[in-house]
């Protein structure tokens, strides 16, 4: 669907309590701090903007944000786990404003971390800046894919197919799927007024994923460090739009 240049200002509000809620949480994150102290920073920010949380209950979940730490992929609880010196961490999170959605997700460090996680981190935001790149009026939505996928690859890493992207307007999820890899065919046009939700999932080991018994989060498989970056964009006449940026 495309969106209205009012519509999209609306998730560009939105999308700026996203960037606000990143940016505290950035501030607070550190070692001995609980994954469930950084979710009531989120939700002091939701409430002091007026904006509505699009991930509290959600399908049931139970928090504003999600905390996924070292070889956790998505979709973390909020809880007693307490940051430690070495930790990668993903926050994701989102926004309602007007009824409109803005979603976006960063990983960062905790104190001093491996080699490793501090290239896997980097190249988890190069492929989805290079996923962006892709968002201009008349490319086609797999090329967002193929440039992730390729950032991914040439650094050694894996990108996770089961889980991608997605179109967002009044809805957090909505078509369409956004993959990370090239799925072997360029897909529909992208035009002005698309906005989507891009979102690179960059695992240091294997691909495969596997689900814990709390029904939400995911980890790898292999137990392999993961890093999570997006961002909530339109394309217009310009280029991309950025909307999840301060």
């Amino acid at each position: 669907m495309r969106r209205s240049s009012d519509e999209i200002a609306k998730m560009r509000r939105a999308g700026r309590v996203v960037a606000e809620m990143h940016d505290r949480i950035r501030a607070a994150a550190r070692p001995g701090v609980t994954t469930a102290a950084l979710d009531l920073v989120g939700r002091e920010v939701l409430e002091r903007r007026g904006a509505k949380s699009n991930f509290l209950n959600y399908h049931g979940f139970p928090a504003v944000i999600c905390t996924s730490p070292n070889d956790m992929v998505v979709h973390g609880i909020p809880g007693d786990f307490m940051l430690e010196d070495g930790d990668i961490v993903s926050i994701d999170c989102g926004a309602i404003v007007e009824g409109y959605h803005g979603d976006a997700a960063f990983t960062m460090p905790i104190g001093q971390v491996s080699d490793q996680a501090s290239e896997l981190m980097r190249v988890a935001e190069a492929g989805l800046w290079a996923g962006i790149a892709q968002m201009t009026d008349g490319n086609r939505l797999n090329h967002i894919g193929r440039a992730v996928e390729e950032v991914a690859h040439r650094a050694g890493f894996s990108v996770v197919r089961e889980y991608g992207g997605h179109g967002i307007g009044t809805a957090m999820h909505e078509d369409p799927h956004v993959p990370n890899y090239w799925p072997g065919r360029p897909g529909p046009k992208l035009r002005v007024g698309h906005v989507l939700a891009v979102e690179p999932m960059i695992t240091a080991g294997g691909p495969e994923l596997c689900q814990l018994d709390d029904g939400w989060s995911l980890v790898t498989a292999d137990s392999s460090l993961s890093a999570h970056a997006e961002h909530t964009i339109a394309v217009t006449e310009h280029g991309p739009e950025v909307l999840t940026l301060p």
